[in-house]
């Protein structure tokens, strides 16, 4: 029969979730647990025992990978009779949604959507209407637009909220930035789950007819929806009530892109006759990883408790060391790898090191490049390979040598300070016709240009001039943290306040150290201060960006 083919290899607590159809559900699934298992057979079960149309499903998860796998997974258990299953992300079924209803708004349903490019140059339109200026304030304000959207605030719910005179201020340029997208005939990605929520809210004969359509609403990682989703789902299901969420508080990781943890919190608030069944059965790993884990996460404030079995035997254990500091660190988790390698036969692709933020690589990089150990950076660009770390070696690279025409075309307009192409390209002809370095020719076209152009090279090469003489005899990070601070770079990255730009400011903080680590390391020598005579050779640290 199907409903014992079903169930089969499902453990008791699976099995549970996946026989509870009707009312509101909260799966609290750990690491490892089989969710994904869970849900796809859940879908199987609604369709093929309870004789559910395929059609009244609605399974919403957040990436296009994770939505595919499981509607793979649901075809192999049912064939034919899974097809007509809405099973897609949450912005995929926003878009199907508003190209039949967002006529309703007084929009054309061959609207486009704008990627992260096109909507940053919207926002630069915005800001420039405003009187204000789009270098310094653009991606600042696109982020910050992007937190509105996902907190589900129109333009109008966004200025009744500002606190401060900048914040009326950021919320008139989104009105004005929303009135350009829709000129456009243009969506950007937060419009989609935002639009969708105000077509509901304001349209319920609308709303009613999706309700009526999906009977049964499944969402996968529940803990990283923001509150536009929330409210989205909670609209859906506010007839029917059967919600089924997955997730596990202990791993919800994008704050930082509005996910709201108290989503899946407060699960139970929100329905007070919610079934909830815990996996706490992990498939993945040994019991002592689970019980290391599980001691660290039971000190989250405010989350349930956690506590995961395997049938996979204790395992190793588990080894803690407490390391002086960073590079002491790095140190240890480059031994431990030549350790497994040359004393225990493994490979260096059998190894990995994780670590919580991208600035951390950067110590065992230079570990790992020590002693000649291969390694790939994966999801992710090794640290003297990211553009604020080329960008600051490249200062320095100029600094030193002059005649780097490399570091000069790279740090000419970083940050920007209005030397474009066309500048860059007659400085490119007079270096190549007086046959001498591009520095020099920005000097020389600096001199014969009394525009605007010829003012902003001016300012560049007074500013390396003045850095040059100024850091002559400066330890290296006193030399890196004064031409980041003259140049504008930190103020420009600072001004975006946006995540990326921290990170790329902690990258920098890093950068710093290392520097900090250089002088270290020659300080038995005869000087600890780097010689900037443009004369002398580079010292490696200056030239470490190509690596």
């Amino acid at each position: 029969m199907l409903a014992e083919s079903l169930l089969e290899g499902l453990n008791p607590e699976q099995q549970e979730a996946v026989q509870t159809t009707e009312g509101p559900l909260l799966v609290l699934a750990g690491a490892g647990s089989g969710k994904t298992r869970v849900l796809t057979s859940r879908v199987a079960w609604l369709i093929g025992v309870c004789g559910i149309a395929p059609e009244a499903i609605l399974a919403v998860t957040f990436t296009n990978k994770a939505a595919g796998e499981m509607k793979e997974r649901v075809e192999k258990l049912l064939g034919p009779d899974a097809r007509g299953v809405w099973l897609s992300t949450f912005h995929s079924s926003c878009v199907r949604i508003l190209r039949q209803e967002i006529g309703h708004l007084g929009r054309s349903r061959g609207f486009v959507i704008y990627d992260e490019d096109d909507s940053l140059s919207v926002v630069r339109e915005a800001l420039r209407r405003h009187g204000k200026d789009p270098k310094e304030e653009a991606r600042r304000l696109r982020w910050r637009i992007d937190q509105w959207k996902n907190a589900g605030l129109l333009p109008a719910a966004a200025a009744e909220r500002a606190e401060d005179l900048e914040s009326e201020e950021s919320a008139e340029v989104y009105a004005t930035y929303q009135r350009l997208l829709a000129e456009a005939n243009a969506l950007d990605f937060g419009d989609l789950l935002l639009l969708t929520v105000e077509l509901f809210e304001r349209f319920p004969e609308v709303l009613r007819h999706y309700q009526e359509r999906w009977q049964y609403v499944m969402v996968d990682e529940y803990q990283d929806t923001n509150r536009v989703q929330y409210r989205l789902v909670n609209q859906l299901a506010a007839v029917h009530r059967n919600l089924c969420v997955v997730g596990d508080p202990n791993q919800s990781i994008y704050r930082w892109r509005g996910a709201d943890v108290k989503n899946i919190l407060d699960f139970e608030r929100d329905f007070p006759d919610a079934k909830v069944v815990a996996l706490h059965r992990n498939y993945r790993s040994s019991q002592r990883i689970l019980s290391g884990a599980g001691a660290v996460v039971e000190n989250n404030p405010g989350k349930p408790p956690k506590r995961m079995i395997t049938d996979r035997g204790e395992g190793d254990l588990i080894t803690v060391y407490a390391a002086r500091d960073d590079r002491d660190e790095a140190q240890f988790v480059v031994r431990g790898i030549l350790d497994a390698v040359r004393e225990r036969g493994h490979a260096f692709g059998q190894c990995a090191v994780f670590y919580r933020t991208n600035a951390q690589s950067r110590p065992i990089e230079e570990e790992l490049l020590k002693y000649d150990v291969p390694y790939v950076v994966v999801g992710g660009v090794r640290f003297y390979e990211r553009a604020e770390v080329k960008d600051a070696l490249s200062y320095l690279r100029l600094l030193v040598n002059p005649a780097d025409a490399a570091a000069t075309r790279r740090i000419v307009n970083r940050p920007a300070r209005g030397i474009g192409k066309t500048t860059l390209e007659r400085a490119e002809a007079i270096a190549a016709e007086r046959g001498i370095s591009l520095f020099e020719a920005l000097r020389a076209f600096a001199a014969a240009d009394a525009g605007r152009a010829g003012t902003a090279v001016r300012s560049f090469v007074a500013l390396i001039d003045s850095l040059a003489a100024e850091l002559a005899h400066a330890l290296p990070a006193d030399a890196i943290a004064r031409l980041l601070e003259r140049s504008g770079y930190l103020r420009a990255l600072e001004a975006e306040a946006t995540p990326e730009a921290e990170a790329r400011l902690e990258n920098l903080r890093e950068l710093l150290l290392g520097a900090e680590d250089f002088a270290a390391a020659r300080s038995s020598s005869s000087s600890t201060r780097w010689p900037w005579s443009r004369t002398s050779t580079p010292p490696r640290c200056a030239t470490t960006g190509s690596r």
